[in-house]
């Protein structure tokens, strides 16, 4: 694997982060599911929206980094067939 695949697949998973950062925090400040109070009334609210947070940005870092890795080798295979 050269460095300019792992460039690509370290940019996907810096996309799929701030996705993820981007759609946990969407999901506790407009209270459309009710999630709000849920973090307001827990045991400390603090760290309940933090590991919230992280645990979405973790999840969506994961998913688009095992995707670029796949699109990477794929594309990788399929420039050596046309050859």
């Amino acid at each position: 694997m050269n460095v300019s695949a792992l460039l690509e697949i370290g940019g996907h998973a810096a996309m799929g982060a701030a996705l993820g950062l981007t759609f946990a925090l969407t999901l506790m400040f407009f209270d459309r599911f009710g999630l709000k109070p849920l973090i307001a009334h827990s045991v400390d609210p603090q760290w309940t929206a933090v590991v919230f947070a992280g645990i979405f940005t973790l999840v969506f870092a994961v998913g688009a980094t095992l995707t670029g890795f796949v699109l990477t080798q794929m594309d990788k295979h399929e420039g050596s067939a046309d050859q």
